[in-house]
């Protein structure tokens, strides 16, 4: 069990990781993508195009080391039931 705490934590700390590399936009972009929120609603909240929240969309996939919104969205789940 502490085997698995132990591999459960460092998963985390890799996840805040990838995440604190993001800018503050892209961190948005994040936040609101993960929560299924369309790109163009983002754009229109955010006051931008549709194409910039594409572009950091793609970025934010990027540097998470994300490959599908899925995993995006387990992302968010995972930081917020860790209190983040």
């Amino acid at each position: 069990m502490d085997e698995a705490q132990r591999a459960e934590y460092a998963g985390l700390e890799e996840v805040r990781a990838r995440v604190a590399s993001l800018t503050p936009r892209e961190k948005e972009v994040f936040l609101r993508v993960a929560d299924g929120q369309a790109n163009k609603v983002v754009a229109i909240d955010l006051g931008i195009s549709e194409r910039t929240v594409e572009i950091h969309r793609s970025q934010v996939m990027q540097k998470t080391g994300a490959r599908t919104l899925a995993d995006l969205v387990r992302m968010k789940i995972n930081l917020e039931r860790a209190g983040d």
